[in-house]
């Protein structure tokens, strides 16, 4: 076969394949236009996903069932495989009687009668490869084919290459609008971990519903700021937004509170009062501690959800009014219900929803973007100055267990601003009450599993290779656990 003008065709063939930037069509335009040129029958291209991987994957094919591709590439002396191994080009005129392929099955049972192959080389690392091949034509692939294939072979990897990158910047921007966007719906919640974009994702789909709401997590972990993002991504945000404490109130006053009372009800009750529900009325109330409401506020809460209506301490007449209710506890709830000081019913009407708010400790990539911002604000507050953290108090914040989580790392940074003297505040500054940071005892084994991981990674100095041949793990599943972490970049 001889090309007409091949360096014109490939001109052309150049521009056209390097605008196009949506991956999956430039490696059909590629294939289409190799099978066209060359006047081949059949063909696939394979690429590995990455660089640094191994494993090819065939991602676009002609005229070949998966069965008849797996047959061509996986043989030892298969052409494909002779290709990937020597990085060369390889043509056959006559692949039936060509010695290099004896034992090749694949030849033999689909009746090959002519084959060419090329790999894809970027910047001297292989892609992949341009796999075709002829069975009824009787005409034989040519040196110029081979020729044309091998330029066209390495502008279908420039332009590969490009497509993947333009792929992954559009990857990047959209993680980076929604992030954006996750900031602005959640601005007093300070995170970028993986365990507190779920809680976004979560608030966010549950916002514009009227299900009850059930946050559960350790004290100072933010339920309040959680509850308050999802009562202002309502369509109940112009409304009120009353919180209480359950835990600090006795039985009869929290009553009171939270439906009000008549006059006269009980000595001390001079007037009417009305209670947070009612003040609430077309908003949410959010009950921290739930757990701690005795049995009787529990059946009048019951009733609220189930009827909407109230009824004021003292009063006999019932007050319809519409509320959400989100209820926070620190206690597992479930072993409330249990042992018969928690509602089994209530516990099933405040629990549609539940939310899981994940301790600091288990937001290691959040710790020093808080400190940072609690700096700021105290700075401010106190009108103060400093540089920012020392090294050894970065590294003192990220190993400390936090058990009262964010409220204790605000109460330390605020404690190290009013005190320190120096132009960077050190680890002493904190003055936190376990001073050693080692990993106590008590803690999960997906816990102490992280701990030895990064101790094991400080002990060699960075060196990650070193530090999976000590643990016992491969490399990549150790890259793969810091990532997951946040704790790598993507280089």
């Amino acid at each position: 076969m001889t090309l007409v003008n091949p360096f014109e065709k490939l001109l052309e063939i150049s521009e056209e394949i390097n605008a196009t930037r949506e991956t999956s069509k430039l490696l059909n335009r590629i294939m289409d236009t190799a099978l066209g040129v060359l006047s081949a029958e059949r063909g696939f291209i394979m690429l590995k996903s990455h660089i640094d991987d191994e494993d090819y994957q065939i991602v676009t094919a002609r005229n070949l069932s998966q069965d008849a591709i797996d047959s061509i590439r996986e043989h030892s002396s298969s052409v494909v495989h002779q290709v990937l191994q020597t990085q060369k080009s390889l043509i056959s005129v006559d692949a039936q009687a060509d010695e290099r392929f004896q034992g090749a099955e694949s030849i033999l049972i689909q009746d090959i009668h002519s084959v060419i192959c090329t790999p894809l080389i970027y910047k001297n690392h292989l892609m992949g490869a341009i796999y075709m091949d002829r069975r009824m034509s009787k005409k034989n692939f040519t040196d110029d084919a081979l020729d044309f294939l091998r330029a066209f072979s390495a502008q279908a990897a420039v332009a590969i290459e490009n497509a993947r990158l333009f792929d992954d910047l559009q990857e990047e921007n959209k993680a980076l609008r929604e992030q954006l966007n996750m900031l602005d719906q959640f601005s007093e919640i300070i995170g970028r971990s993986k365990p507190i974009k779920k809680v976004f994702e979560t608030v966010r789909s549950v916002a514009a519903s009227t299900a009850t709401v059930l946050l559960e997590g350790e004290s100072g972990t933010g339920k309040e700021l959680v509850a308050r993002a999802i009562h202002n991504n309502s369509n109940r945000n112009e409304k009120a937004f009353i919180p209480i404490f359950c835990g600090s109130l006795s039985e009869n006053l929290l009553e009171s509170e939270l439906f009000g009372h008549k006059k006269g009800a009980f000595t001390g009750a001079n007037e009417n009062k009305i209670g947070l529900f009612e003040e609430a009325d077309g908003g949410t109330v959010f009950l921290d501690e739930i757990s701690e409401v005795g049995l009787n506020v529990q059946t009048k809460l019951l009733r609220v959800i189930q009827e909407g209506e109230i009824k004021r301490v003292g009063d006999s007449q019932l007050k319809k009014v519409d509320v959400r209710i989100i209820s926070a506890t620190n206690k597992e709830l479930r072993k409330e219900v249990k042992d018969g000081r928690f509602r089994e019913d209530l516990f099933y009407r405040l629990n549609v929803i539940n939310i899981k708010i994940p301790p600091l400790r288990e937001r290691q990539q959040d710790i020093l973007l808080l400190a940072e911002h609690f700096l700021k604000h105290f700075i401010y507050k106190n009108r103060k100055s400093f540089k920012g953290f020392t090294a050894d108090a970065k590294k003192y914040l990220l190993e400390y267990d936090w058990p009262g989580n964010v409220r204790e790392l605000e109460n330390a940074i605020e404690r190290a601003v009013i005190l320190c003297h120096e132009p960077e505040i050190p680890p002493e500054a904190f003055q936190l009450q376990n001073t050693d940071p080692k990993m106590p005892l008590g803690k999960t084994l997906k816990e102490i599993n992280k701990y030895a991981i990064i101790k094991t990674i400080e002990m060699t100095n960075g060196n990650r290779t070193r530090a999976a041949e000590i643990l016992d793990v491969s490399r990549r599943w150790l890259q793969y656990q810091l990532k997951e972490w946040g704790m790598i970049d993507e280089n």
